[in-house]
């Protein structure tokens, strides 16, 4: 997999970040993977309740090749240094080719019969240029980190990555190890989910994953075929195969909403 240098390991010395232009709360380099410490840092994690206001903080670390994250540590199963990460177990997303996965995924999962849809139409390009993807990321991050959301133990996280849909391989998160193995297939529909729909990865858990939608489908045909891609990319998701599950799914989680939620059995 090509990445970038890790700046990660600078931290070492320098907790703070200073030397990155940041200055983090106190937290903690973590490496342990499945087999053992991996050779060099898959992660920053912070020590405290992550609150509104940290992921813009955050923000800095963009330059030095660190995206945030928020990590769910109060799941039942611990924080990530429980977590069975498997870096050395991935391939590249760019790789992939995320029509593909999905439709591999359907093929698989739907009922017998079922013809794969195809993936979903990608917005207009005159986009409301309001709906900065960044910017509604801060947004939904901070409600999702408000007293009542919906974490019990959020923390800040900071990943090397060079976009927002690479972060599960570039930790080697095994969330979704029963319907995928390798992370980066995943992380390809990812990316396309940000070309098409401006998503942007906001938490993960030790099985499940949370996305922030800058412009989600808002006619029912458009939440339809999104909601198809939703079944191929997490079964789990909708519980029956498609229709009329998949229509109720589309209206009530896909259409016009902001965030996008996956949980893996």
């Amino acid at each position: 997999m090509a990445t970038l240098p890790n700046p990660l390991p600078r931290l070492a010395a320098d907790p703070s970040g200073r030397s990155l232009g940041l200055q983090l709360p106190a937290g903690a380099l973590v490496d342990s993977t499945d087999e053992g410490p991996w050779h060099e840092p898959l992660l920053w994690c912070a020590d405290g309740r992550a609150l509104p206001g940290g992921w813009a903080a955050l923000g800095p670390a963009r330059r030095a090749g660190l995206l945030p994250v928020v990590l769910e540590t109060g799941d039942g199963h611990g924080g990530p240094d429980r977590w069975e990460l498997m870096p050395g177990e991935v391939s590249y997303p760019g790789d992939h080719d995320a029509e593909e996965v999905l439709a591999e995924y359907w093929e698989e999962h739907a009922a017998r019969g079922e013809a794969w849809p195809g993936p979903a139409e990608p917005l207009p390009e005159d986009r409301d240029q309001d709906r900065d993807p960044d910017s509604v990321a801060v947004g939904v991050v901070d409600a999702l980190l408000d007293d009542g959301g919906p974490f019990k133990d959020p923390r800040l996280a900071l990943v090397p990555a060079r976009r927002s849909a690479d972060i599960p391989t570039a930790i080697g998160w095994t969330g979704p190890a029963h319907h995928e193995d390798d992370t980066a297939r995943l992380s390809a529909v990812l990316r396309s989910w940000e070309d098409r729909f401006g998503i942007r990865l906001l938490a993960l858990g030790f099985d499940h994953l949370l996305l922030s939608v800058a412009t989600p489908p808002t006619t029912p045909s458009a939440a339809q075929a999104v909601a198809a891609e939703h079944f191929a990319f997490c079964p789990d998701t909708i519980h029956q195969s498609p229709d009329p599950a998949l229509r109720a799914y589309a209206e009530h989680q896909v259409l016009n909403q902001r965030t996008w939620h996956f949980q893996w059995d």
